[in-house]
């Protein structure tokens, strides 16, 4: 039964006023207080959705369990869109006023043990249930207070899966699954919500049983389906700005860990060099994820993490190519299909620049195209321009 913003409010000031929790009992005589004819439906569904309010995540609560969703963007007051594997759509569903969005994210934020008030009007957490929330209060964020959650999948996807999905041609699982086993070390490449998460889950699933995985992510979102995960999760400053956890501390706590994959979710910042360190020293089939347009940037971008940790150009560059061999690049289409849709092999011109040169191509249809650079995704592989 849908209950009116209007009879909400007007039963949330009374029990406030009474300083009471919203029973069966109580709600009924607010109801009845207003001069409202109330049946046992009417007020099982006031009670539901205040609860709601104060426990779960309101209006949002069914869509985090609905199967299928990804993502759902609130833009201030009953302003709503999800994601269902094929772009965003706009859905009709009352939030409620300013008020009751921000009270919400609060809540949400307070949930995660994090602050969110006008001094801090930010944050950026994951909710016990695993999704990752982000919210910016009002007014610095128009048309009111916004907030962004990101579902983590409920099940992780085989190659198999992602090929009967249409993300991956037939011929692409045993090239991944070569890769994998091979011990290459390699970067997911890809813009926000191509699904690269997806992917790493789906690949360290395949690593043996007897390799010890230690993953660093800044929030945890890989949950690969393997018998030996250890995960380190960074921490940001408390509100005095002090016992911040860094992913760049957690890398190196990491390689005393005796990891057989060393894996960082996502490569953001300074983090890179300690992770590119560990691949030169010992450390094969490390892996991760990066933000980049397309394979032939990830050099650039990887230049200018570097340079965050005082990193010259010709360091880098060096690191890179002695570090990291291939690069797979994820796209997604306007209408939402997410697709792999090349590896690149990482070698170096003459003069050391890092470069990325196409080995193996794939197509919606068809078996994936090999380059002579194919070769070069051998680890033991001498790497030459």
């Amino acid at each position: 039964m849908n209950v009116s913003a209007e009879l909400l409010d007007r039963v949330r000031g009374i029990l406030a006023e009474q300083g009471s929790e919203p029973t069966p009992a109580l709600v009924a005589a607010a109801l009845r207080s207003g001069g409202e004819v109330c049946g046992d439906a009417l007020v099982l569904a006031v009670v539901a959705a205040l609860r709601r309010e104060a426990m779960g995540a309101g209006p949002l609560d069914g869509l985090l369990s609905e199967p299928g969703i990804t993502d759902i963007l609130v833009n201030g007051p009953n302003e709503v869109y999800v994601d269902r594997g094929a772009g965003l759509e706009r859905i009709a569903l009352r939030t409620g006023d300013e008020d009751a969005v921000r009270r919400l994210a609060v809540r949400l934020a307070a949930a995660a043990g994090r602050r969110l008030d006008d001094a801090t009007p930010y944050v950026d957490v994951r909710l016990p249930d695993g999704t990752r929330f982000h919210a910016v209060l009002s007014p610095i964020a128009a048309p009111g207070t916004c907030l962004s959650l990101r579902v983590p999948s409920r099940k992780i996807f085989s190659l198999q899966d992602l090929v009967t999905a249409g993300s991956l041609p037939a011929g692409g699982a045993s090239v991944l699954r070569d890769l994998l086993h091979a011990r290459v070390a390699f970067l997911i490449s890809g813009g926000t919500g191509t699904g690269k998460t997806t992917l790493l889950n789906s690949l360290l699933s395949l690593a043996d049983p007897s390799e010890r995985l230690v993953l660093v992510e800044d929030s945890s979102e890989l949950y690969p389906d393997h018998p030996h995960v250890v995960r380190l999760e960074a921490r940001p400053p408390n509100v005095e700005g002090a016992g911040e956890i860094s992913l760049r501390d957690l890398v190196r706590q990491a390689l005393r860990m005796r990891p057989d994959r060393l894996v960082v979710g996502e490569v953001r910042g300074a983090e890179v060099v300690d992770l590119l360190t560990a691949l030169n020293t010992g450390h094969e089939g490390g892996c991760g994820t990066v933000h980049a347009n397309s394979a032939a940037d990830l050099p650039a971008r990887l230049e200018a993490l570097g340079a965050l940790a005082g990193l010259t150009r010709e360091a880098i560059h060096s690191q890179i190519t002695s570090a990291l061999h291939a690069v797979i690049h994820l796209t997604r289409s306007p209408t939402g299909v997410r697709r792999i849709t090349e590896i690149r092999a990482i070698t170096q011109t003459p003069t050391g620049q890092a470069i990325t040169i196409p080995a193996i191509e794939f197509t919606p249809t068809g078996p994936p195209t090999l380059h002579p650079a194919a070769a070069l995704l051998n680890p033991h592989h001498p790497k030459a321009a």
